[in-house]
């Protein structure tokens, strides 16, 4: 299996397609972070002019994820800054390079978690860049190795580069807007779905109802699973069954979590705040598994082995997922009518829609609209 999607076979009539020249870097209006205390800021960013590879993008939309909010204020690691985030994009091509055949101008598309990966280690060409070996290129704040070390910035932006083997194609059945979350929330609740191979039958558990939670309640319900929602919170009830969940738990309940025992196949773990776990893995069947993809900032309370052996569990971790992944779950919301719950905010009220979401106040995900960004300055800040 090559990394990315296959070339399609020549079209019968040739498209008229823009290709790039020798022009310079663009200059992108952003909203970025300088400091853990700044908030974000607008500023210029300067994209670089589309090589043989590259898809250049006028970027429509981008999604808000908690790890922005992780990331730019300092909390998980000291970012390089300025630093613009976003990693949930959606938009037009504006530009291809000469070497570009599967994306012309017009195309809607979008770009998840990263932009490039060594593509030549085991798991890039088994298409897992997210587990790239030598460590994928993220969307914002990584190194881009191939394109002279400079510090990729993200979508708070009305443009983005990026080459065409990391563009996905935006299925014409999804609502572009609500679509740029499933490039986040959506493929890193998708991939241990499929990894574990859910299908109609199956029992999920969903423990957090936030944006990925409530990501993980829509695709495997789409998949033909029944679905429990975990939640400490007995008010989210209403709001997980509306999702489509077929029961839902309070967690901090122990006779509810007793009634529970033995029910579930596999469960998604969304919350990104220490937790015990041990209560979760009794609801469990023989041989089921619970994945984690909240990382908390903080330690877990540990697991107690003998859970685990008793009924041969596993407890199993999952990133994003790999580009043809990636595109196979936008096909399948797209066939399924699948798509994230958004609310649509402008760049003034970026910091307000951070501090929302840290505070849970949000069904359920947040998405920029980039046309409200100011126009570049003459000068690029990034």
């Amino acid at each position: 299996m090559t990394p990315g999607r296959p070339v399609p076979p020549p079209l019968a009539k040739p498209i008229p397609v823009e290709r790039t020249a020798s022009q310079g870097s663009t200059l992108a209006a952003a909203y970025g972070a300088t400091s853990p205390e700044s908030g974000l800021l607008p500023m210029t960013v300067a994209r670089r002019a589309p090589k043989e590879d590259d898809v250049e993008i006028a970027i429509e939309f981008c999604g808000l994820c908690h790890s922005d909010v992780h990331a730019t204020r300092g909390e998980w690691r000291l970012p390089p800054y300025p630093l613009v985030p976003g990693h949930e994009i959606v938009g037009k091509v504006t530009r291809v390079g000469s070497g570009v055949q599967d994306f012309v101008p017009g195309d809607r598309v979008g770009v998840g978690c990263m932009v490039d990966s060594c593509r030549e280690c085991a798991s890039c060409l088994e298409g897992l860049e997210q587990y790239c070996e030598r460590g994928n290129v993220g969307t914002y704040g990584a190194t881009d190795v191939r394109n002279g070390g400079s510090i990729t910035q993200g979508g708070y932006s009305t443009s983005v580069v990026v080459d065409r083997r990391f563009v996905l194609r935006i299925p014409e059945a999804l609502d572009p807007a609500a679509a740029a979350p499933l490039l986040c929330a959506g493929i890193t609740t998708y991939s241990p779905l499929r990894y574990f191979d859910v299908e109609e039958g199956d029992s999920v558990g969903v423990v957090g109802l936030g944006g990925l939670g409530h990501m993980a309640v829509k695709i495997a319900k789409a998949m033909g699973a029944e679905v429990t929602v975990f939640t400490t919170s007995e008010a989210k009830f209403d709001a997980a069954r509306d999702l489509g969940a077929d029961h839902a738990v309070l967690s901090k309940d122990p006779e509810a979590m007793e009634e529970a025992n033995r029910s579930i196949d596999v469960i998604i773990d969304t919350v990104a705040a220490p937790h015990d776990l041990n209560p979760y893995f009794r609801t469990l069947r023989l041989d089921g598994a619970l994945f984690q993809l909240g990382l908390p900032a903080e330690d877990m309370p540990p697991v107690s082995p003998g859970l685990l052996i008793r009924r041969r569990l596993a407890y199993a971790g999952s990133l994003i997922g790999g580009i043809e992944e990636t595109q196979e779950m936008l096909d399948f919301c797209a066939e399924h009518g699948v798509a994230s719950d958004i609310e649509i905010v402008n760049a003034g009220q970026l910091n307000e829609a951070y501090d929302r979401m840290v505070a849970g106040d949000v069904k359920y995900r947040f998405v920029l609209d980039t046309s409200t960004l100011q126009k570049p300055s003459e000068r690029a800040d990034a």
